[in-house]
């Protein structure tokens, strides 16, 4: 994008031109970025757009003012922001302090051996659903009282392909289910959940067989990966530190980018 450069479609949306230090970023140009910044309503997306392109007006006229030279206008930015928003490096007392206080994320993935008997419906059926969650509750009370029926149950109720091996999903490991059942049945006790686990899918009766929880890993085997994290979090916060300077030095014509600042710009 070039400060001053006004395309040649015509903008869809009732948008007012911004004028940057002098510069117009023309509305066509804020219609054709806003496709870029989805958004909960039209009004934040044009925000975000117009606030994109403020910010890139910016540091395109902050590096041809340092005589920042480079093969295009992306390169330019990048060696400015290289220059300007410099972010020392994560020192190894603060990658072991880090390590330290987020132990929680540095284990080994927990293993659960599931067996489960699904009872299909869409999510938005929710009359299906209702029904299905009753069935569910009846296979329940019935597995508590005889719990090896669960093969035949499977094999007359669930509709995942492993009912032909008696409901078995193996062992699982995180990942490997979608977000809202596996959050329930990481968390559950070996035996049979006393409530249906509802997913996207619908509902299932559970049963965990075996739980191996996860063991805390070394060190050692993570310093890289915090030292990259802590890193990559220094260095953004620079830049957005950067970037909140110059737009308070700036003088903008039609719209506030300050207004409604991210935390990452504080």
């Amino acid at each position: 994008m070039s400060c001053s450069s006004v395309s040649s479609e015509q903008p869809t949306l009732e948008l007012s031109s911004v004028v940057v230090n002098g510069f117009t970023i023309d509305q066509s140009e804020i219609a054709q970025e806003v496709q870029n910044h989805p958004a909960d309503s039209i009004d934040d997306a044009v925000s975000d757009a117009t606030k994109a392109l403020v910010i890139k007006c910016l540091l395109t006229q902050k590096a041809a003012e340092l005589g920042v030279e480079a093969a295009d206008e992306e390169q330019a930015i990048s060696d400015l922001l290289h220059q300007q928003a410099y972010a020392p490096e994560a020192t190894e007392e603060e990658c072991q302090r880090y390590f330290t206080a987020n132990q929680e994320q540095f284990t080994s993935s927990p293993l659960v051996e599931v067996s489960h008997i699904l009872l299909a419906a869409a999510p938005d059926d929710l009359k299906a659903r209702m029904e299905l969650k009753q069935v569910a509750l009846e296979l329940i009370a019935k597995l508590h009282n005889n719990p090896s029926q669960f093969a035949e149950l499977a094999m007359q109720h669930s509709a995942c392909p492993s009912k032909e091996v008696a409901g078995s999903l193996g062992q699982l490991s995180r990942g490997q289910t979608v977000p809202e059942f596996e959050k329930v049945v990481f968390a559950l006790d070996a035996g049979l959940a006393d409530h249906p686990v509802e997913s996207r899918y619908g509902f299932h009766v559970v049963q965990v067989h075996r739980r191996i929880d996860g063991k805390p890993l070394e060190y050692e085997m993570n310093a890289d990966r915090i030292r990259q994290y802590l890193n990559e979090r220094t260095q953004r916060k620079a830049i957005s530190q950067y970037i909140q300077v110059l737009m308070s030095e700036a003088v903008i014509d039609g719209f506030d980018p300050l207004q409604d600042v991210s935390p990452l710009m504080q």
